[in-house]
């Protein structure tokens, strides 16, 4: 097999593809900062601050900001129903592209792939200085916690998103279970 693997639309779901349903909450929840619509609440908690501008969110970013109507920290959102069900759809997204197995639940040969060649595509740069909010989510999705340190340094540790209990890099085997699909879904580093 050659060329390049089609990847489903969104950095969200890439970001579920390289770090599990933690990485791609994250990727919404920077996303929505980024327009505006969430901050940082009580340490280590995030919260609407307005309504969702710009271009129309995709759903996993309307089901974050949607359960963001109470304050939460990271776990509480992922354990939020809204977001469960957006998760689960990605993560079929992902499968039905044949970059995510569902048993034994990872990712295929063709997902790796298509995670190395963006990756190459889309360096993490030295500076986040001039680059436009979608592609600060882009290398959030793409590179993980450096990233996203780089792109939001305040709010990132405000919100609790990195840090203790707050890192997408690790393994995460619940993450896959919370999106209902069942399994332990891991994700290792590409």
């Amino acid at each position: 097999m050659g060329g390049t693997t089609r990847v489903p639309d969104g950095p969200h779901t890439l970001a579920l593809l390289r770090g599990g349903a933690r990485a791609a909450v994250v990727t919404a929840v920077l996303d929505l900062h980024l327009r505006g619509a969430v901050r940082a609440g009580r340490p280590g908690t995030m919260r609407t601050s307005g309504p969702v501008t710009g271009a129309p969110p995709p759903a996993l970013v309307k089901a974050v900001h949607a359960s963001l109507y109470r304050p939460a920290g990271l776990r509480q959102l992922l354990d939020r129903r809204a977001v469960r069900e957006a998760l689960g759809a990605l993560r079929a997204d992902l499968v039905g592209a044949g970059l995510l197995r569902r048993f034994p639940p990872g990712r295929t040969r063709a997902g790796r792939r298509a995670l190395r060649e963006l990756r190459a595509r889309h360096p993490l740069p030295a500076s986040p200085d001039g680059l436009p909010a979608g592609d600060r989510v882009l290398l959030v999705a793409l590179h993980g916690d450096r990233a996203l340190t780089l792109s939001a340094p305040r709010f990132t540790r405000e919100a609790g998103l990195t840090g203790r209990g707050g890192t997408t890099e690790r393994e995460l085997r619940a993450s896959w279970d919370r999106g209902g699909d069942g399994g332990g879904f891991t994700c290792g580093t590409v």
